[in-house]
C-alpha cells in the first residue's frame, strides 16, 4: 500500500508511519515541522517538508492518513480564525489533493471536542456540542468528509479520538495531559491540575490508536468512535501517573479552563461491531511504556 501521512513527524503520525513501513508499506511523510519532529520521521518515509494549506500532490497514493491540526483547544479560543485556516482549509485541500489522486481519507477528528458534555458514553449517533473553536472545526471537516462522499462517490471516514497519549507525545500541547504529568515528575518538578481534578477522560495508548487506524483503511462508514471506552478522571490519572514514577508530591490546583468539558467517555461499540477493533492496552501499561520511553527514548 502507498499510504501518505499528513502530520507524520508528530506523536501520532510519526507512530502510524513506523507501523506501516513494519507492514512494508510506502510512506510520504508531509509535515511542516511547526510541532513535529524531523527526527521522528522514520528511516524508509519519504519526507516533504509542506503545509497542508498550500498545493499538495498525493500522486501515487492508495491512503492518506489526515492527521494534520492545530491540536490545542486553548488556541483555538484565542485564535479561532488561524484554527479554521488550518484545520477546516487545510482538510479541505487534503481532500482535494486525494481526489486527484483516488485516494481514500481516513480523518483524524475529536471525541471529547465535538460531543460536549458526556452523561453517558458517547455514542457516534448522538447529538453534538462542541464547546470550542476546535471541535466546531473538526466537526465541519466531518461534514466536508460526508459531503465529499455523496459527491464523488468517495469512502472517507471519521475517526473520533479520544485522549491518546504514548511515546513521543508532545508535554506542550493541551492534549498532552499524561506526557505533562509525566515530563515534569521526572524534572522533579511540580504538576497541576485544572479544576477539581474529577472531570474524567478516555485514555487511549497510540499504539492501539494506530492498529484501529490500520483496521479503518479500505473500509468505508462511520464515524468510528476510537478510545478505550473507559473513564478515568484527572485525579486518578495523576495518582496513576505517580505510581508509575514513583513521586508522591501532591499536584497545585487551579481554576478550570474556559472550553474544558468535565466528562468525557466515548462508547467502542461501533468500530468493535464494524471494524472488529478494541483497545487492548490497560492504562497501567501504557502508561508505564511511556515513562520507560520517557526516561530513555532511544531504548524504548
Amino acid at each position: 500500500m502507498r499510504a501518505v501521512v499528513t502530520g507524520g513527524a508528530g506523536f501520532i503520525g510519526s507512530n502510524l508511519a513506523d507501523a506501516l513501513l513494519a507492514r512494508g508499506d510506502e510512506v510520504t511523510v508531509v509535515d511542516n515541522l511547526a510541532t513535529g519532529k524531523r527526527e521522528f520521521v522514520p528511516d524508509g518515509a519519504e519526507f516533504r517538508e509542506q503545509d497542508v494549506r498550500g498545493e499538495l500532490d498525493f500522486t501515487g497514493a492508495d491512503v492518506v492518513f489526515h492527521l494534520a491540526a492545530q491540536a490545542d483547544v486553548q488556541t483555538s479560543m484565542q485564535r479561532p480564525s488561524y484554527d479554521a485556516d488550518v484545520n477546516v482549509v487545510g482538510s479541505v485541500r487534503v481532500l482535494e489533493a486525494a481526489t486527484a489522486a483516488g485516494a481514500q481519507v481516513l480523518f483524524a477528528s475529536t471525541g471529547g471536542a465535538i460531543y460536549g458534555e458526556c452523561a453517558e458514553p458517547a455514542r457516534e449517533d448522538r447529538e453534538l456540542h462542541p464547546l470550542s473553536p476546535y471541535g466546531i472545526a473538526k466537526l465541519c471537516v466531518e461534514q466536508y468528509l460526508e459531503g465529499w462522499n455523496r459527491i464523488h462517490g468517495a469512502s472517507h471516514v471519521a475517526l473520533r479520538f479520544a485522549n491518546v497519549y504514548g511515546p513521543r507525545q508532545d508535554s506542550s500541547l493541551e492534549g498532552g495531559v499524561v506526557s505533562i504529568f509525566l515530563e515534569r515528575m521526572l524534572r522533579g518538578e511540580s504538576t497541576t491540575i485544572f479544576g477539581d481534578g474529577e472531570q474524567s477522560r478516555d485514555f487511549v495508548y497510540v499504539g492501539d490508536l494506530v492498529d484501529a487506524l490500520l483496521a479503518t483503511v479500505g473500509r468505508s462508514g462511520g464515524p468510528y468512535n476510537v478510545g478505550s471506552g473507559r473513564e478515568t478522571t484527572i485525579a486518578e490519572l495523576h495518582r496513576a501517573c505517580a505510581a508509575v514514577a514513583g513521586v508522591d508530591a501532591p499536584p497545585h490546583t487551579e481554576p478550570a479552563r474556559l472550553g474544558d468539558v468535565q466528562r468525557s467517555v466515548l462508547s467502542v461499540d461501533r468500530i468493535e461491531r464494524e471494524l472488529g477493533w478494541r483497545a487492548q492496552t490497560s492504562l497501567d501499561d501504557g502508561l508505564r511504556r511511556t515513562w520507560d520511553w520517557l526516561r530513555d527514548p532511544d531504548a524504548a
